[in-house]
């Protein structure tokens, strides 16, 4: 029997943020070596759950390098927009990845991040995925795109775009494929009610629904291709297809103006070959491409068969047919119009952003 939906009080939430951020410093956890002739300086990350392992697989090879060795690295990972208000409210940082640059650029008003952080080649970008749907073994359902998931009797899990940046680029995905194809804006708006209306597991973080899915909750798992290779090299795996038209994810990091020396070359080491390799290795797309979506796994030193729990060993990460992204289908990688439009909240607190109230009509969130 599937779960019953979960309901996230969210402005009650966001009120207990200080409160949380205490919490995330008591679990902390540290990783590195102190080996001698290097630093003794300690890194604090604050990331969106997702890229933890992957993060982890960096920080053991900077360790090797002359830059790295000796420092350590205190780490807190949940949901991206969680973790960007935690920062904001207290939580020491001084390098945050975050699953949208929206939860960047708060850091920036609340004058935490240098304005500058989004301007270099990269801009502010340090991983990539796309969005893929999750399916049970075998694909009973034979979910082959985004229109199987209006289907009645579909469960879909996903999770909510008040906490979670993945919900987010989730939630665009399945509001391109509608207008990228030919559609009006009110017929990508009906389908996000239908949507909605068959989700039965609303999470805090795209983890959180990487986990009720593997649980057993649902159908259908909106998710990171990445979630699902990583699913796959720990033993839990489950299939998944990539739609034709699908978003292409870009995960911010940045980072402090406070931040311990040693946090500059972390964050050049994450956007070096050997940083973009252990992303790679762990089911995100390498960002040393030369367009948007493809890859090129030479170009971070790996060929196919290093990529363990794809789809399709032979081809790890696929072209896709209609590939969406913030540049070329929303306005840009600031989020601009669409972040109101489509996830916004009036100043009494109700929805008004087409997925918000998608979510509120279908009873999936509470006040």
């Amino acid at each position: 029997m599937s779960k019953q939906p979960r309901n996230l009080g969210t402005r009650r939430r966001w009120l207990a943020v200080a409160g949380a951020a205490t919490a995330a410093v008591v679990g902390l956890t540290a990783c590195g070596s102190d080996s001698g002739g290097g630093s003794d300086e300690t890194i604090s990350i604050v990331g969106f759950a997702v890229p933890e392992a992957a993060n982890k697989a960096i920080a053991a090879e900077f360790n090797k390098t002359d830059e790295g060795k000796g420092v350590r690295f205190k780490t807190s990972y949940g949901a991206s927009g969680d973790q960007s208000r935690a920062v904001e409210a207290g939580l020491k940082a001084d390098y945050v990845h975050l699953s949208v640059a929206t939860d960047v650029d708060r850091l920036v008003k609340a004058g935490l991040v240098d304005p500058s952080w989004n301007t270099g080649p990269n801009k502010g970008i340090v991983s990539t995925s796309i969005v893929v749907l999750g399916v049970r073994k075998g694909n009973p359902k034979n979910i082959k795109g985004w229109d199987d998931l209006i289907k009645p009797g579909v469960e879909v899990v996903t999770a909510n775009p008040a906490s979670s940046g993945a919900a987010r680029w989730n939630a665009l995905a399945a509001w391109g494929n509608i207008t990228r194809n030919g559609g009006t804006e009110a017929q990508a708006t009906d389908y996000l009610g239908k949507l909605f209306k068959n989700v039965v597991s609303l999470t805090n973080s795209g983890r959180d629904a990487t986990t009720a899915f593997l649980g057993g909750t649902g159908d259908v798992l909106l998710a990171y291709e990445n979630e699902a290779i990583l699913a796959a090299q720990n033993g839990q795996g489950f299939d998944y297809v990539i739609p034709d038209t699908t978003m292409l994810i870009e995960n911010a990091g940045a980072i402090l103006k406070d931040s311990t020396p040693a946090a500059k070359s972390w964050l050049d080491f994450v956007l070096s070959p050997e940083g973009q390799k252990q992303f790679a290795l762990k089911g995100f797309r390498p960002l040393n491409t030369a367009a948007p979506g493809t890859v090129d796994l030479a170009s971070v030193g790996l060929k196919a068969s290093d990529i363990k729990g794809a789809a399709d060993p032979a081809d790890p990460f696929p072209a896709v047919k209609h590939l969406l992204t913030l540049d070329t289908d929303f306005g840009g990688g600031d989020w601009g119009a669409v972040k109101d439009k489509l996830f916004g909240d009036g100043k009494d607190g109700k929805p008004v952003g087409i997925v918000t109230k998608a979510i509120a009509d279908s009873g999936k969130a509470s006040e």
